[in-house]
């Protein structure tokens, strides 16, 4: 029952009027009886589709079936997580701090960024047979240019991971006495 306070104060201004001002604290008493009554009986009710669903084994089964269903049993928790590191990944971020460091030799120093990104996307606006728009190819030079910027910022990475040269250093000084030098002919005095 959905009853807010003035309905409420109508029904008893009612009842008081109807059933009078001596019989209304009893009739009060055995509507809550009533209801208490209802209320017993509806939690019996349910105490006994309980005991019945345990004794027959449905709890058991749709408990069983519940754990089979879940996300985490059928691990799509991890796939979910998986999808959410995807989605936050950044690859030029990330591409600032490598993982494990690269073992592959030096290459030559990229293009400069513009001049890649515009090769690129000229290449890319060039594969594409059907003419495209002002939009579209400016989509195509950021796609050219961020692609380079990974490109140039792997190839750094690549360049710091890798060994330095390895050319001979120069001998160090070993340490002992200095030689005096010769004066000069011996018992010449100036």
């Amino acid at each position: 029952m959905d009853l807010s306070w003035s309905e409420l104060l109508v029904v008893g201004i009612v009842a008081l009027i109807i059933i009078g001002p001596k019989d209304l604290p009893g009739m009060f008493r055995e509507l809550g009886r009533f209801t208490a009554k209802i209320r017993a009986m509806g939690r019996e009710f349910s105490r006994a589709m309980e005991q019945a669903a345990k004794e027959s084994g449905v709890k058991d089964v749709a408990d069983d079936l519940r754990k089979v269903t879940s996300p985490s049993a059928m691990g799509l928790d991890a796939v979910r997580s998986a999808a959410d590191k995807f989605e936050k990944w950044d690859p030029i971020k990330n591409a600032a701090r490598p993982s494990t460091p690269a073992a592959t030799p030096l290459t030559p120093p990229p293009m400069p960024p513009v001049a890649a990104a515009t090769a690129a996307a000229e290449a890319t606006v060039a594969e594409h047979a059907a003419p495209v728009g002002p939009n579209t190819a400016a989509l195509y030079q950021k796609q050219a240019e961020r692609k380079a910027v990974v490109e140039e910022a792997s190839a750094k990475l690549r360049a710091i991971s890798s060994p330095p040269d390895a050319t001979p250093a120069a001998e160090p000084k070993k340490p002992g006495r200095r030689r005096k030098k010769p004066e000069g002919p011996a018992g010449d005095e100036a």
